[in-house]
């Protein structure tokens, strides 16, 4: 007895110091978020923006631009990071994200269409975005099945999507060149212009994603098992990965529509993430969806201040850090094989 309480107490320790460190990571996040700025302000001055009367420049600076944008940074953290390490654990490939398998490209499609073509209905981007996504969901499941999801064939179906989509996002681009330059600055990913309206936008998907993906951790659990071992525990597993794979283009989604195009968050996070704390997605899912709020706003202030006062986007920003480690991760994989 003694020595089964001995082996799980350092994996347990790991996992209790992966959620406090990710709640004071994320809160040290929103702090330096809000405080820094291209407008230097003191404490005393942060404090006043906080509690000041509406007609300050504190007040307006603090609560009407640099609060709405760190809150949709984490908002769009926990969404993406949730994302991919579903489809992590539905394709039991830690290079699986919604980048690589189409849906980011997809929903970014479908919200191009609204910016560019109809950009009167820009309400409708969030759902515009979603549609994107579930088409790209549904054309990956089709041409990965094979007398059931092959999760392969699920990447490489993903790769091909992805590029077919991005090709029309480049078409639309030419086609209405006159149109395109707010379509630039959104597919380079980031959220300069953030308001109070893109967080109401984003908070309802995403706490619908977290109460979905916590309650979907056992099912993630089961699929790590082998598909006839989870069928023989009753697990229904084409039904829970196509489920599965809804939650995750509504969570990627619902980032890409208020973040643009923002890579490898998905990738990245939960593979960090689950190094402390194992392949248990009770313990992964929420450790990720913390760390993914304090890594995407914390990158959001980095990449905001790095060369003030240009204001580099954290899209282009991310890309710089996600693309070593992809390729970091993809040569441990074949390192293996």
């Amino acid at each position: 007895m003694d020595n089964k309480l001995t082996s799980r107490h350092p994996r347990s320790l790991k996992r209790r110091l992966a959620v406090l460190g990710g709640l004071v990571a994320l809160a040290v996040a929103l702090l330096l978020g809000v405080f820094f700025g291209i407008a230097d302000l003191t404490w005393q001055e942060l404090y006043a923006g906080l509690l000041g009367g509406s007609q300050s420049d504190n007040y307006r600076i603090v609560q009407l631009i640099r609060m709405p944008r760190v809150l949709c940074g984490a908002l769009a953290g926990i969404n993406l990071a949730l994302a991919g390490c579903i489809l992590q654990g539905i394709l039991r490939n830690p290079l699986a994200d919604p980048g690589i398998i189409g849906v980011t490209a997809g929903a970014g499609l479908f919200a191009m269409v609204i910016m560019i073509v109809l950009p009167e209905m820009t309400r409708l981007v969030p759902v515009a975005a979603f549609g994107g996504a579930m088409a790209a969901v549904l054309i990956v499941f089709a041409l990965s099945w094979q007398r059931g999801i092959q999760p392969l064939r699920m990447i490489l179906a993903g790769v091909a999507v992805a590029a077919f989509f991005g090709g029309a996002q480049t078409a639309l681009m030419v086609f209405y060149s006159d149109r395109v330059q707010g379509a630039i600055n959104w597919l380079a990913g980031g959220f300069q212009g953030a308001s109070w309206s893109h967080v109401s936008m984003i908070l309802p998907y995403t706490l619908v994603g977290i109460g979905a993906a916590c309650f979907s951790s056992r099912w993630l659990n089961a699929l790590q098992l082998g598909e006839e071992t989870a069928r023989s525990i009753g697990v229904p597993v084409e039904r829970v990965r196509l489920l599965l794979l809804v939650l995750a283009a509504l969570l990627a989604a619902s980032a890409v529509s208020v973040a643009g195009m923002l890579g490898f968050a998905g990738l990245v996070v939960p593979h960090m993430v689950r190094l402390v704390t194992g392949s248990d997605f009770n313990y992964l899912l929420p450790c990720s969806a913390i760390w993914g709020a304090a890594f995407i706003a914390l990158t959001d202030s980095v990449a905001r201040m790095a060369f003030a006062p240009v204001e580099i986007p954290v899209g282009v920003f991310m890309s710089f850090f996600g693309a070593p480690f992809f390729l970091y991760l993809l040569k441990k994989g074949m390192s293996r094989t």
